[in-house]
C-alpha cells in the first residue's frame, strides 16, 4: 500500500481531486490531459487507491434537495439481527451504504430519491419488512463543510 504513495502521480489524485474533479464529459480524460498519462491509467489508478483503501468513493456532494431528496435514518436494531438488517437496507438502490454505531440507535444509514414521498416509501419498506422502527433525520439547517484534506508528503 505504501508503495502507491511513493508515486507523485497516486498523491497528485489523492490531493488536487479532493475538491477540483473537473466537471467534464470525460473527467477521467482532463485529468490525465492535466498530469500527463491517459484516461484509462487515471481511472486504473483511482481504482488501485480504491482497492488500497485509500478513496472510499468518487462523486459530487450536491446541496441538499437541489437534485431530488434525502434523509438521515437510525434504527434500534436488536444485535443478533444486525448483519441481516444492514443487509436488507442496503439491498435498497436508494441507500449507498450504511453504518453501525455504538448507541442504542445502533444502524445509520443515508437513503435518497426523487422526492419526499419515495424516500418515505423506502423507509416505510424497511419498517414493515423488519418490524422494526425507523427513525427518520430529515435536514433542518444546512452547513457547508469543507471535506478537503491537504495531504503533507514526507
Amino acid at each position: 500500500m505504501t508503495g502507491l504513495l511513493d508515486d507523485p502521480i497516486n498523491r497528485a489524485l489523492l490531493d488536487r481531486y479532493q475538491q477540483a474533479f473537473p466537471v467534464d464529459e470525460r473527467p477521467f480524460a482532463a485529468i490525465g490531459d492535466a498530469l500527463g498519462i491517459g484516461e484509462a491509467e487515471v481511472i486504473e489508478r483511482f481504482a488501485d487507491l480504491q482497492a488500497a483503501g485509500m478513496i472510499s468513493r468518487i462523486g459530487a456532494v450536491l446541496t441538499p434537495h437541489q437534485a431530488g431528496w434525502s434523509t438521515l435514518a437510525a434504527m434500534a436494531v436488536p444485535p443478533v439481527r444486525l448483519d441481516r438488517v444492514a443487509d436488507l437496507v442496503s439491498s435498497h438502490p436508494e441507500v449507498n451504504h450504511n453504518y453501525q454505531r455504538d448507541h442504542r440507535f445502533n444502524l445509520w444509514f443515508v437513503v435518497t430519491g426523487e422526492d419526499r414521498d419515495h424516500v418515505a416509501g423506502v423507509l416505510d419498506d424497511i419498517g414493515r419488512r423488519t418490524g422494526l422502527k425507523v427513525l427518520d433525520l430529515p435536514l433542518e439547517q444546512a452547513f457547508h463543510i469543507d471535506l478537503g484534506f491537504p495531504l503533507r508528503w514526507s
